[in-house]
């Protein structure tokens, strides 16, 4: 297997912007970090896999024209899998993309934190791929518990999502300690 890991961008794409629960507070800083990494992906040489959810909600169809990346993200990219489900790996060639190139390495971002950033996380460690969970450049929103009608805020979510990740499926990092890593 090469060292070179490949960068995963799940999800980040116009389909959101319409969504019910859809807030631009968290944007800015998730901008700057992923927009940092894929830059440095880019200057390194590292694989950019473009990942894009569809299926058959309004916004996420393919006939709705939103199920292509937010305008703010750079083009580069080195090949693009289209998913219909949670992680980015069932039905869509990205596991045999890897490992033909032997790549062993994913760093995982994109949007949401706790859906299909963490489930291409879990999915990704159980197929054997070392992950890197870079919380800063993913994004979620705030969410209620549908029993209690709990509302939990964004850090709780990526709190919880680091603390069942962490050590059982992947390394959490910020954006500077993969950098360094590699």
């Amino acid at each position: 297997m090469s060292d070179t890991p490949a960068v995963l961008v799940i999800d980040v794409q116009q389909s959101f912007l319409h969504a019910p629960y859809w807030r631009e507070d968290d944007v800015p800083l998730f901008r700057e970090k992923l927009l940092k990494l894929l830059d440095a992906a880019k200057a390194r040489g590292w694989p950019i896999v473009r990942i894009l959810h569809e299926d058959d909600d309004a916004h996420f169809t393919a006939a709705s024209g939103l199920v292509r990346p937010l305008d703010w993200v750079p083009e580069a990219h080195d090949v693009v899998f289209r998913k219909r489900v949670h992680n980015a790996f069932t039905d869509t060639g990205l596991q045999a993309w890897l490992r033909e190139r032997g790549i062993g390495r994913v760093i995982v971002s994109g949007i949401r934190s706790e859906q299909c950033c963490e489930t291409t996380t879990r999915v990704a460690s159980d197929l054997g791929f070392a992950v890197d969970y870079v919380t800063e450049a993913t994004l979620t929103f705030p969410m209620v518990h549908a029993g209690s009608g709990r509302r939990y805020d964004v850090e709780e979510i990526k709190q919880r999502t680091e603390l069942v990740l962490d050590g059982r499926f992947a390394r959490i990092r910020s954006v500077d300690d993969v950098l360094a890593d590699h």
